[in-house]
C-alpha cells in the first residue's frame, strides 16, 4: 500500500532487513543496509494511511476467513515464488493445496465455442483417468475459463480460481454459484485488496499469477488477440510448458492456436494422454527399480543431490517443476544440481525437459 513500492522493491527491502516489520521499524537503517534503496523510497515508508488500510484489510480476511499468504509462508505457492514479479501477499480462500504435485491451467476465449467446451471437457474426464490428483487454475471468466472450473468440479478435481478483484466479491457475478463450489474443492486466489474494482489492467496482471503457480499452460480457444495469450506468453517467460489444441484454420477462435502452434511457443496438444506423457506425470514403470549401483560410487553427492536422486527414484521421470516443488529448492538452485548430476553421469534430459536417473 506504499506509493511508488512495487512487488520487486518490496521483496529487495524485505530481503535487506531481514522481513516486512523492520522495514517500517527501523526505517531509518535502511541506508546503512541497503545502500542502493534511495531516501524517495525511505520517506515513503512514512505511511500511517497505507498502515491504517492494512488494518482494515486484516480486519475483513480475518472475518471472512480467508488466508493471508505471505511470500515466505509455507502454504505460498512455491511455484510462483520463483517469479520475479510475485506479489509478496496473496490472499486465499477455499480448501486446497496451492502447492499441489500437479498443477494446471486451462485458459481460453471468452467467446467458448462447442468446440472448445467439448474440449474442456473430454480433457479433463480423460485426464482425471489418467493423473486422478490435478490442481486445474483458471480466472472464472466468461467461456472457456468457466467451462475448465464446472468440468473439473463435475470430475471431482479440485480448481481455483484467479481474480482480478478482491474476495468482497465476484466478477462476473452469473458465476458466483460456481464459485462457492469451488470453495469446498478447490478456492479463490488473488492478490487485491477488498474494495479492488474489476479494472481491465487487473486481469493482465491476474494472467502472470494463473501462469506462475501452475507447471503447464493449456489454452483451449483463442483468437489472434487475447488473455489467454498473454497467459501463454507469460508461462514461457516463466519457464513453463505451454500447450494448445489446433482447430481449424478459418476459425475466429482457434486462429491464436495456431499461432502459438505454429511459431513453437506451444506444443500441439491432441488428447490428455499426449499432455500427461508430456508432462512426465504417468506411473513410470521404472519408477519401482532399484537404483543404479553405480550412483554409490560417487562420494561426492551433496546431501541436496542426494535427496533429487531419491526423489527420481521414487517418482520416475521428472520435470524441473516437479522437482523444485518436491525438494523445496528454490529453481536457480535446482538447476544447478542437475547440471552437476548430469555432468556426473547420474541423470539426463529427455525430450520435453525430463530428468532420467541413468
Amino acid at each position: 500500500m506504499v506509493p511508488g513500492i512495487g512487488h520487486i522493491g518490496a521483496k529487495h527491502l524485505i530481503d535487506g532487513m531481514g522481513n516486512a516489520v523492520d522495514v517500517f521499524r527501523l526505517r531509518k537503517e535502511i541506508p546503512e543496509r541497503i545502500p542502493e534503496v534511495s531516501q524517495r523510497v525511505i520517506e515513503a515508508l512514512d505511511c500511517p494511511q497505507a498502515v491504517l488500510r492494512a488494518e482494515q484489510e486484516y480486519e475483513f480476511i480475518r472475518k471472512n476467513r480467508i488466508s493471508c499468504l505471505s511470500f515466505h509462508d509455507e502454504a505460498y505457492p512455491s511455484r510462483l515464488r520463483e517469479c520475479e514479479d510475485a506479489p509478496i501477499v496473496l490472499f486465499f480462500k477455499g480448501n486446497t493445496d496451492l502447492n499441489s504435485l500437479h498443477i494446471l491451467n486451462m485458459v481460453g476465449t471468452r467467446n467458448a465455442t462447442d468446440y472448445g467446451t467439448q474440449i474442456c471437457a473430454s480433457f479433463l474426464r480423460d485426464l482425471k483417468a489418467l493423473c486422478p490428483e490435478v490442481l486445474v487454475v483458471s480466472g472464472l471468466a466468461y467461456g472457456i475459463d468457466i467451462h475448465a472450473h464446472r468440468e473439473a468440479l463435475a470430475n471431482e478435481l479440485p480448481t481455483v480460481g484467479v481474480l482480478a478483484h478482491g474476495l468482497d466479491r465476484i466478477y462476473p457475478h452469473v458465476h458466483r454459484k460456481t464459485a462457492v463450489d469451488m470453495l469446498e474443492k478447490g478456492g479463490l486466489l488473488t492478490e487485491f485488496l477488498s474494495g479492488t474494482n474489476p479494472d481491465r489492467h487487473n486481469f493482465v496482471s491476474r494472467n502472470r499469477i494463473v501462469a506462475g503457480v501452475c507447471d503447464a499452460t493449456i489454452v483451449i480457444e483463442s483468437a489472434e488477440k487475447g488473455g489467454s495469450l498473454i497467459t501463454a506468453e507469460l508461462a514461457e517467460g516463466y519457464h513453463r510448458d505451454c500447450f494448445a489444441f489446433p482447430g481449424r484454420v478459418n476459425d475466429e477462435y482457434s486462429k491464436g492456436c495456431n499461432l502459438l502452434i505454429r511459431e513453437n511457443r506451444a506444443s500441439l496438444l491432441l488428447s490428455a494422454e499426449d499432455f500427461v506423457k508430456a508432462m512426465g506425470w504417468e506411473v513410470s514403470a521404472h519408477s519401482a527399480k532399484v537404483a543404479n549401483v553405480q550412483r554409490s560410487l560417487f562420494l561426492d553427492l551433496s546431501e541436496e543431490e542426494q535427496k533429487v536422486i531419491e526423489i527420481l527414484e521414487k517418482r520416475g521421470d521428472l520435470q524441473i517443476n516437479t522437482l523444485v516443488v518436491e525438494a523445496d529448492i528454490p529453481v536457480q538452485k535446482m538447476n544447478t544440481i542437475l547440471f552437476e548430476l548430469e555432468m556426473k553421469g547420474v541423470v539426463r534430459v529427455l525430450v520435453g525437459g525430463m530428468y532420467q536417473l541413468l
